[in-house]
């Protein structure tokens, strides 16, 4: 059991919470890794839970860990500087950092446009659009929740050409549309609902920015729309004015 000074005047938390800094600091726990668990650190410095949570949640504060619902505690890797543009990618932007790029689809299924979808999509409304929702990580952490919209009539079975081509970019290429780019961008900040929080494996109270974004072909015909939420604690956006 590590010794912490009970009658320094300091809380216990406190103390707890500046030596697992330390240890942040040092490189003991590197940039991603998963903290203790909380019984293991209530053993190595012989306080409460509660305490052991106080330490936590102050270093949470601090930017130091994230808390990752039914998972732990990790250390926080840092921002991931998102680069927005005319040919934004999603695997670029990550691999270029250092990060891994994956994800998680929950949802595809083709259903009627609703009037904003169709609006986006230039479309009559009700028409048949591909709606997918899934999860994007970098290094297994989730970033980005997205829902993406396609029209459904240009793209048959584009289900079937996501599970053969690792990347967007290499499935829309398969039905001739070899390049696109970014029509518009729209952002705004908001807080996440709880199923959004989980998903995103981040606490309700952090914000999360909302981009709405139209993609074109080389023609200007619209081929995706996508209302996705992005964790603020782990992105910051980089706007391409050029």
């Amino acid at each position: 059991m590590e010794t912490i000074d009970r009658k320094s005047g300091s809380a216990l938390w406190h103390q707890i919470g500046e030596i697992l800094a330390a240890d942040i600091g040092a490189g003991t726990f590197a940039p991603g890794a998963k903290l203790p668990t909380e019984p293991e650190l209530m053993e190595r410095f012989g306080v409460s839970r509660f305490t052991v949570r106080q330490a936590l949640g102050h270093l949470e504060q601090r930017g130091l860990v994230r808390a990752e619902q039914g998972r732990g505690t990790f250390v926080h890797r840092g921002s991931l500087d998102y680069r927005l543009s005319k040919k934004t990618r999603f695997s670029q932007n990550l691999i270029e950092q250092g990060f891994e790029p994956g994800g998680e689809l929950l949802i595809h299924e083709i259903v009627p446009a609703s009037e904003r979808v169709a609006a986006r999509l230039k479309l009559a409304s009700g028409a048949p659009v591909i709606h997918r929702r899934g999860v994007m990580t970098a290094d297994d952490v989730p970033v980005e929740l997205g829902d993406t919209y396609y029209p459904a009539d240009r793209f048959p079975d584009f289900d079937k050409a996501r599970l053969q081509y690792q990347t967007i970019t290499a499935a829309l290429a398969s039905y001739d549309i070899h390049d696109y780019v970014r029509l518009s961008t729209e952002i705004e900040a908001r807080m996440p609902s709880a199923e959004e929080a989980r998903l995103l494996r981040q606490p309700k109270s952090t914000p999360v920015l909302v981009v709405l974004k139209v993609d074109v072909d080389s023609d200007g015909a619209p081929i995706t729309y996508s209302e996705t939420l992005w964790s603020a604690e782990r992105v910051t956006f980089k706007v391409d004015v050029g």
